[in-house]
């Protein structure tokens, strides 16, 4: 099941093997390897394309390319393994993506909150989340600490505009 910006959607990519012929047309979904390798003939369908990276892969070899992508998925191979917050926060910041960020894989219901800060938008959930999940997971911090790339105001930010209305008050 894939969740969008809250909501159950259906997934529009075709997800092909290493090897396996792309259909001539509609969304595909192939791997940061075979992107590589036939990124023109795949550009050039003229069609939808999302590619999947794995989590020993880095998604700045997608550098200018990533523009032309529909979503970027991001594989999580373990809950343990965070390199696919870096690699989101990394494709929206660095690389300035404003496609789909997708996570998918074995991550876990207490990370979803910290996935979207990071700028996930999508999630690929597996039989042990439901939407219900997902949906309590986004609502669940309301203030934060860290700055990032939600944009979110931080604790100390919203201390100080406090603070300075405190003085304009008095």
């Amino acid at each position: 099941m894939l969740i969008k910006r809250g909501r159950i959607v259906d997934d529009p990519f075709l997800a092909l093997a290493d090897g396996e012929p792309a259909p001539q047309s509609g969304a595909i979904l192939v791997s940061l390897k075979r992107f590589g390798a036939e990124k023109d003939a795949l550009l050039a369908r003229g069609f939808p394309l999302a590619v999947r990276v794995a989590a020993g892969e880095s998604p700045q070899s997608l550098s200018d390319d990533v523009h032309k992508l529909a979503a970027v998925v991001l594989l999580v191979g373990y809950f343990k393994d965070g390199r696919a917050f870096s690699w989101a926060r990394l494709i929206r910041t660095r690389l300035g993506y404003k496609g789909e960020i997708r996570i998918s894989g074995h991550f876990l219901k207490d990370q979803i909150a910290f996935f979207s800060r990071v700028g996930a938008d999508a999630f690929d959930l597996s039989e042990n989340i439901s939407p219900e999940d997902v949906d309590l997971a986004l609502k669940e911090i309301s203030n934060v600490y860290q700055p990032s790339v939600d944009g979110r105001r931080t604790i100390p930010e919203l201390r100080g505009r406090m603070n300075e209305r405190r003085r304009l008050a008095s």
